[in-house]
This record gives C-alpha cells, sequence and structure tokens, in this order.
C-alpha cells in the first residue's frame, strides 16, 4: 500500500474548521482508493505567534521539508494586525513559500453551472468558464532587491532571472498540454523592460512546445478581458504582482471566494490551500465553507502525490453535492435545497468521494 506524509498547518480563524473537513474527504477517500496518509501538524502565522513567538518556527521548516504535501488552511486576524510587517502571520506564509521553494502558484477559476447565478455577470458571460492561472510566486517586485522606505520617497524593484522565467513557464506549458493547449502570458512590455524580458523568455520556451498556442497580453488589457469574456483564456501565465490581482479577479468569476483552491509547487513539496482568509468573524460558529479547501486536497492528490483517480472522485463529489443543492450558507441563496454547516458538507463530500 503506498503510503504519503502530510503536513498540516490549520492556522487562524476558520483554518482548523476548513482541514478538518479536508481530512475528512482525504480519509475517505485513500481508504476506497487503497493508499494511506499519515499526518503531522505544523504551526504558522497567528498560532505560531502566540505558541512560538514568531510567524514560522524552526520546526515547521524543518517539518514540511520531510512531508510528500502540505495542506494549509488560513492565517491571519486583528489580533496580529498591530505587529511589526516581519512578525506578522502573513510574514510566516511568505518565508514558508520561500523556503519550500514553491515558485508557481496554481490557482484554477471554475464557474459551477449549480451557482452560475451566483456570479455577478451574466450566465451567458460565465457559463463554463474554466481558467487556470500560473502565477510566479518567489521573485518579482515583492521580493527584488533594493528596496527601501525614506521619510520623503520609497522604492521597490522589480526583477526576474532568466531561470525563473523559463521554469514557471515551463509548469504553465506543461499543464497547457493536459488542457486545451492555449496560453496567454500576460505582461507589460510596452513599458517596462523586465516584461519585455519576460515575453521573449516564454518565447525561447514556447519552441519545446509546437502544440500549444501561445499569445501575449497586457495586464491592464487582460483584466479587462477578464470580465469582457474570460472564456477566452484556458491557461494564464504570469508574474508575481500581475499575477496576485487577476487571479483574485478571475476567482470571483465564480460568484464565491469560498469555492475555489490553489496549489504552490515547484520543488519536492507542494503547498494547498484555499485563496479565502481566515474570516475570524465567522470562526468557530460552524459555516464556514470547507469546499476550497476540499478542492485544495483535491489538487494536492492530483499534483503532488500523482493520485489523479482520486483526485477526479473528489471534484465529483464537489460537483454532485451542488448539484444535489447542498449549500453552505454563503451560497444558500442560489438554488439550495438544504443550507448545511461546515462539519455537514464535509461529512456528504466525504461519503460521495468514497463511492
Amino acid at each position: 500500500m503506498k503510503s504519503y506524509k502530510i503536513g498540516l498547518i490549520k492556522g487562524d480563524g476558520i483554518g482548523p474548521e476548513i482541514v478538518d473537513e479536508a481530512i475528512k474527504v482525504l480519509d475517505a477517500i485513500s481508504v476506497s482508493q487503497g493508499f494511506n496518509l499519515k499526518y503531522e501538524e505544523m504551526l504558522l502565522g497567528g498560532a505560531a505567534i502566540d505558541e512560538a513567538g514568531v510567524p514560522l518556527p524552526e520546526e515547521t521548516i524543518q517539518g514540511v521539508k520531510k512531508c510528500d504535501a502540505v495542506l494549509f488552511g488560513a492565517i491571519g486576524g486583528p489580533k496580529w494586525d498591530g505587529l511589526e510587517r516581519h512578525l506578522r502571520p502573513e510574514s510566516g506564509l511568505l518565508g514558508l513559500r520561500k523556503v519550500m521553494g514553491t515558485f508557481a502558484n496554481l490557482r484554477p477559476a471554475i464557474v459551477y453551472d449549480e451557482l452560475i447565478n451566483a456570479s455577478s455577470l451574466k450566465p451567458e458571460v460565465v457559463k463554463g468558464v474554466d481558467i487556470m492561472v500560473v502565477r510566479e510566486l518567489t521573485g518579482g517586485i515583492y521580493f527584488g532587491e533594493p528596496r527601501e522606505i525614506c521619510s520623503d520617497r520609497a522604492f521597490n524593484t522589480m526583477v526576474y532571472t532568466k531561470e525563473e522565467v523559463r521554469r514557471i513557464a515551463i509548469v504553465a506549458f506543461d499543464i497547457a498540454m493536459k488542457r486545451d493547449k492555449r496560453i496567454c502570458s500576460v505582461d507589460k512590455a510596452n513599458v517596462l523592460e523586465v516584461s519585455q524580458f519576460w515575453r521573449e523568455t516564454v518565447e525561447e520556451v514556447s519552441k519545446d512546445y509546437p502544440e500549444v498556442d501561445l499569445s501575449h497580453m497586457y495586464v491592464d488589457n487582460a483584466a479587462m478581458q477578464l470580465i469582457r469574456e474570460p472564456k477566452q483564456f484556458d491557461v494564464i501565465l504570469t508574474g508575481n504582482i500581475f499575477g496576485d490581482i487577476l487571479s483574485d479577479a478571475a476567482s470571483m468569476l465564480s460568484g464565491s471566494i469560498g469555492l475555489l483552491p490553489s496549489a504552490s509547487i515547484g520543488n519536492k513539496v507542494g503547498l494547498f490551500e484555499p485563496i479565502h482568509g481566515s474570516a475570524p468573524d465567522i470562526a468557530g460558529q460552524g459555516i464556514a465553507n470547507p469546499l476550497a479547501t476540499i478542492s485544495s486536497a483535491s489538487m494536492m492528490l492530483r499534483y503532488a502525490l500523482g493520485e489523479i483517480e482520486s483526485a477526479d472522485k473528489i471534484d465529483g463529489a464537489i460537483k454532485k453535492a451542488l448539484r444535489e443543492g447542498y449549500r453552505t450558507g454563503d451560497i444558500g441563496d442560489y438554488d439550495a435545497k438544504e443550507i448545511c454547516t461546515c462539519s455537514e458538507i464535509g461529512d456528504i463530500v466525504a461519503n460521495y468521494s468514497s463511492k
């Protein structure tokens, strides 16, 4: 029997609740598909600050290196907002991604037919949307040096090396080969030298993938086109800051941020997490939507463990639950037959996944 070691970072706010439901589904699918999952809990974010005094303890850094993948809930909250930047929960997550070498952030944006009216866009615009945003995660302006803030000015530096661009482009092209074989690379090459460099390097990589149709788009136009005609996109490849913005915009095509997962991959160990925050205002009430975390667990099976059939079963179980009208409160206004708690939705998806 195959066995995998999974790091669990439940985090803050609703993090523990939603991760528990994903574990429930993973346990069900592992039994039915005949593999074993071993879990190890680790600290990150506010919970780590409270217990260890830092947002990213050394024990977590060493622990993730011994795992096959890490499933993560959410971090942060008002309790820690007043801390210095390097001590805030978000700094712990940035540091963890850097340590893990997870340079590629995969952000799918999928519109479920059952929730098509949840989107703020017209149904005919979003019906059938299935986009994968591939965002470079450890370079660009968020990490570039020099950076400084003074009394009369501040500056950051956008930097990309050829290897950084090549490796994220390869990830995007490999994913495109398993989808519709279309990539739109998004940059600002009309005004930024780093974007000109990005575009040239992506073109070089494309020569190794002659079956993939590569196009380019400026980021401002891409933001507009995501709203105007999102179905024109299949895989979007872009840098760190542009990907941060575009992936959030794409996520709202679905109408609920509580539905969408993400993966951060690139080295031996990947990090899999929902795109939403810790929602401390609803923590402990049992009303959080765990579907994004369950979908993140599916991505973990697909991209980290190679358990494709199991991932497909979980994805199918989520669709079946939505098709049959099971909803958490955040999506309860859209063709709901039954409003469920966080735990109840987890039970339903776990049951469907195991069949």
